[in-house]
């Protein structure tokens, strides 16, 4: 939720100047693994629109939401990398929708993977129920309540702003960081507050579903296999959930490597950036795109490298 947080700090190191060279180094470095990325995310998206198989599978439709999500987080926190080098200070309404946009898709985030990781359990533990729970309307409405708590959480700082600040602050420019922006003590402690809530709940959601995945794989030995690829798919999105849940100690975990290593400044805000919202995209990719088999076998290599001719297929 603090997308600006890394992506903006790298303003906050302009104040130290990064020479032209290694300002455009950065900049290619953080594109090029964005370009990468939303290559590959949007190869996914397209294999999904062109096969039936997909968007009639709730499992499907909770990944490809991810990456699309993915996609806006990302384009959006590297727009706001590389206008802190080229604009420095932007005007605050801009800036404004920049973060919301940030705001939005970085809570969206953890909230899809707790969904999966309850279609994971479902489809394991209760699988008569399967069908009748996880349906395609239902994940639809699902996806639409993930988008209506991140708006209640995200339109309500904006509101606060609108309610405190002056209208003509919006046709100002700042240096566009979060805590600039969001700086009223309202705000800043609900974020306190609503971040520990709601992790709480996410990871009690990926603790019971892992452990009753577990214990169904070692009731029913003919169930081991399925049981034991599901719980692997629940450690990656743990793993990955780790690594989204970065981005709300972002600021805390600034300030701390800045006072250890205060000599590499412009590189440790320049690591911790590609690390907390660059390598998570990573991960979503290679969660169903590279490790499922129908994704990977069947559709993606055709639509990834352009090959006409496809593997034959493999169900899942």
């Amino acid at each position: 939720m603090n997308s600006s947080s890394y992506a903006l700090n790298a303003s906050s190191s302009l104040k130290y100047r990064d020479s032209p060279s290694v300002a455009v180094a950065k900049n290619v470095i953080v594109l090029a693994l964005g370009f990468t990325i939303n290559y590959i995310n949007g190869t996914l998206i397209h294999t999904f629109r062109k096969h039936q198989i997909f968007y009639l599978n709730p499992r499907y439709i909770l990944f490809i939401h991810l990456v699309v999500n993915d996609m806006i987080q990302l384009t959006s926190s590297i727009s706001l990398f590389v206008f802190t080098y080229i604009f420095y200070q932007i005007n605050v309404a801009f800036c404004c929708f920049l973060i919301t946009l940030a705001i939005f898709t970085t809570f969206n985030t953890p909230i899809n993977l707790a969904l999966m990781a309850l279609e994971c359990y479902i489809a394991i533990c209760l699988p008569l129920q399967h069908a009748e729970y996880c349906t395609t309307k239902r994940t639809y409405v699902a996806i639409g309540w993930i988008w209506a708590m991140s708006a209640v959480s995200a339109l309500s700082d904006i509101v606060i702003i609108l309610a405190t600040e002056p209208v003509e602050l919006f046709y100002s420019t700042i240096q566009c960081e979060r805590d600039n922006l969001f700086r009223h003590p309202i705000i800043v402690k609900k974020k306190e507050v609503s971040y520990l809530i709601f992790l709480i709940v996410v990871l009690l959601t990926f603790m019971y579903t892992y452990f009753r995945i577990f214990f169904a794989a070692n009731k029913a030995k003919s169930a081991k296999r399925e049981s034991k690829k599901a719980r692997n798919t629940i450690l990656l999105h743990s793993f990955q959930l780790l690594l989204s849940m970065l981005t709300y100690i972002a600021t805390a975990l600034m300030q701390a490597l800045v006072r250890w290593f205060p000599k590499q400044y412009l590189i440790v805000v320049f690591i911790s950036y590609i690390i907390i919202y660059i390598v998570p995209r990573f991960v979503s990719p290679i969660v169903y795109g590279l490790r499922d088999k129908t994704f990977k076998q069947k559709y993606l290599k055709k639509y990834l490298f352009h090959t006409k001719n496809a593997n034959a297929f493999v169900h899942r």
